[in-house]
């Protein structure tokens, strides 16, 4: 089989997005995790382009990945020792050094402001020196694509320049991201028909026609043996070809997983989901649920026809197996449910010996009714489980809570700062008669994360539950979504609350309410509910 390197740049491309920042500290995280999954190249940053990037270089371990400093070829005017920008980099002692270069005659003459000439002689020059230091060397050709179609001579030329100096790899950038697969295809099979041999080719594609994942199947089909991305598809504009789908198809795909083997075994492709959702918990973002492979809605069956189908052989409606990537199964439950969803989500509750049709009738009957006064099932599955058990009478009495109080106020605190202070108060009926009464206020008024009513109900509520709280310390509240779904002063608000465990499960639950707390505090109730159902199953 045929090598197909795997080349990560989370931590230099991905950082470039709008709204994205990695502390040095969660540069170091992404990088373990990379490591792990079987990355073969991990492009850490630019040394001396800011400081988290410097700090990052001065204290990354050792890693199996061949760790990658990014930088610029040299400027006009200096010479490739005594160009302080080239000298950070080099500087980082990676064992691999990525430099970027001009590969389209516009950008040269309009964005550096040199000639043609000149340019072609900066790159061989700055790759001369990065060889000369010992150091593997790649260069991002910039703009290539566009280049190519303005100019492939001076296309080829400027990545002869590169390669002729002894660098490692020439990676083609389709910078601009509008460049259409077959484009990609032809050009690639133009510069290895011009010399450059496939095994020494990567390609670097940014999404902003959507077709940055097609573009690099693409130009693997046409020779290219080193992939450039990013984990859930991070990067400037509309992102980089992303790698949590790009690994996959390149795994479990004909033609390539025949052809291709990838320091990503399919073992440890099962890691994968857990990578994106690490990703999406540092940038506090929600997960994309279509997402194709590692989507919560990657493998979903709402319709009844489908889910039918699914039971008796799942290959009908899914292209892989979830297992493979992490991902699990879901058959969503709605008022377009059918008996054939039903069994199949009951099934995946653990709830099989279910007692014949007639109590399969009442749960539809239940679920149609909730969801006509606003309720959905669709996404909170766990309050699904839970209606249905309480329709089996297999829900097991927890708790009960007599009252609840919370309070918030914003004012401005004698600095004249804003500050909005929450508190909570929470009093539980548990088994026996024994009470409990859990207060909670923001430490912090100034955190404005930490000051909200939902939150201090969450934190109040999981305070003291008696003999259950070992089982809902590791919870915690990880999305909030609210929606009216009827208009007037009477509107009714459906509140859905992802949460989370120590043991990487996500679940969801719904509220209902005129009052948007009350619906809110429901679905808190059914999180905690669901949780202690599913650890004292397993306990």
């Amino acid at each position: 089989m045929e090598r197909l390197y795997l080349f990560d740049t989370t931590l230099r491309d991905g950082q470039q997005t709008q709204g994205v920042q990695f502390s040095t500290a969660e540069k170091l995280r992404i990088a373990g995790v990379l490591d792990e999954l079987g990355i073969d190249y991990i492009e850490g940053g630019w040394p001396g382009a800011n400081p988290t990037d410097s700090d990052f270089f001065s204290v990354v371990p050792q890693t199996r990945a061949v760790m990658t400093a990014f930088g610029m070829t040299k400027r006009q005017g200096r010479s490739a020792q005594n160009d302080d920008v080239l000298v950070a980099v080099l500087d980082a002692r990676t064992p691999a050094v990525c430099l970027v270069g001009k590969a389209h005659e516009f950008h040269v003459t309009t964005a550096l402001g040199i000639s043609l000439p000149e340019n072609i002689a900066n790159i061989a020059a700055s790759f001369a020196h990065v060889v000369a230091q010992g150091r593997e060397a790649l260069f991002d050709a910039e703009h290539f694509f566009d280049g190519f179609k303005a100019n492939p001579e001076y296309a080829l030329q400027a990545v002869h320049a590169a390669y002729d100096a002894g660098a490692r790899w020439i990676v083609l950038c389709d910078t601009n991201g509008g460049t259409l697969p077959p484009d990609v295809q032809s050009a690639v099979q133009a510069v290895i028909a011009s010399g450059i041999p496939g095994d020494r080719l990567g390609i670097h594609c940014h999404d902003d026609a959507g077709l940055a994942v097609a573009c690099s199947l693409a130009a693997v089909t046409a020779g290219v043996r080193q992939i450039q991305g990013t984990l859930n598809g991070l990067g400037e504009r509309c992102g980089n070809a992303n790698l949590t789908t790009l690994i996959p198809t390149l795994l479990l795909k004909e033609p390539y997983a025949s052809r291709f083997e990838t320091g990503v075994s399919v073992t440890r492709l099962r890691a994968i989901k857990q990578a994106s959702r690490m990703l999406d918990e540092i940038l506090n973002r929600v997960p994309l649920k279509q997402a194709p492979y590692v989507g919560a809605s990657a493998f979903a069956h709402k319709a009844g026809l489908h889910a039918s189908a699914i039971a008796k052989d799942p290959t009908t409606y899914e292209h892989i197996d979830p297992a493979l990537v992490g991902n699990v199964r879901i058959v969503p439950m709605s008022n377009q449910a059918g008996q054939s969803n039903l069994r199949e989500r009951l099934a995946q509750a653990g709830l099989k010996a279910v007692p014949g049709d007639a109590a399969l009738g009442r749960i539809l009957e239940r679920i149609k009714e909730n969801e006509a006064r606003g309720y959905s099932y669709d996404t909170a599955q766990a309050s699904f489980e839970l209606l249905a058990r309480r329709e089996l009478g297999m829900l097991p009495h927890f708790f009960d809570v007599e009252r609840y109080r919370v309070i918030s106020e914003r004012r401005r605190n004698a600095r004249g700062e804003l500050v909005v202070e929450s508190e909570a108060v929470v009093t539980v009926q548990l088994p026996g008669g024994a009470k409990t009464t859990s207060y909670y206020k923001n430490d912090n008024p100034q955190d404005m994360q930490d000051a909200g009513p939902v939150n201090a109900l969450s934190k109040a509520l999981k305070t003291d539950l008696g003999p259950y709280q070992d089982l809902i310390d590791d919870m915690r509240l990880v999305d909030f979504k609210v929606r009216i779904t009827d208009g007037g002063t009477e509107a009714v608000t459906r509140v859905i609350i992802d949460s989370e465990d120590g043991q990487g499960r996500r679940w969801a639950t719904v509220g209902v309410s005129a009052n948007i707390i009350d619906a809110s505090f429901e679905a808190l109730v059914d999180a905690v509910i669901w949780k202690l159902c599913r650890d004292r199953a397993e306990n």
